[in-house]
């Protein structure tokens, strides 16, 4: 299982993400341009000591990214709020890529097309949206009772 984090912009929220995916052995994508430097001091307080203990792929655009998940022949499910595909009823296969887009934008419509599949969380109405790392957590989680737990 991984995560994708497209053009992350908020550092907090980012090195949350990574702490995450240290402490759960998931692999990490960060799908270039950030909208901070990695020594950002919220991006490294936000990931502690943890930031050492993940694995971390960096991809300087969008086409790399793309380029690399056709050599790694993996799936990518894209957590949107335009999803189609309630999160709880999507199956996962635990080679799959969990791509969150930016916190201030989502991803473009070209980002979301590439996407195997589109799963929503389903929420209240008029809520917008959860913090990108609290939505990753309820994924997340669901996607690892399926394919290690399951």
């Amino acid at each position: 299982m991984r995560i994708a984090l497209y053009q992350p912009d908020i550092p907090q929220n980012t090195g949350t993400l990574l702490r995450f995916c240290a402490c759960l052995n998931l692999e990490a994508h960060i799908i270039e341009p950030a909208g901070f430097p990695t020594s950002d001091r919220h991006f490294r307080r936000a990931g502690m000591d943890y930031l050492d203990q993940v694995t971390i792929l960096r991809h300087d655009s969008w086409s790399k990214f793309v380029q690399w998940r056709k050599e790694a022949d993996c799936r990518v499910i894209l957590l949107t709020t335009k999803g189609v595909t309630p999160y709880l009823e999507q199956r996962y296969q635990s080679t799959d890529v969990l791509l969150l887009g930016r916190e201030s934008a989502g991803v473009p419509d070209e980002v979301a097309a590439a996407a195997d599949a589109r799963v929503l969380i389903p929420m209240q109405p008029k809520m917008r949206s959860l913090n990108v790392a609290m939505a990753a957590a309820l994924v997340v989680g669901e996607a690892l009772r399926q394919t290690r737990y399951g």
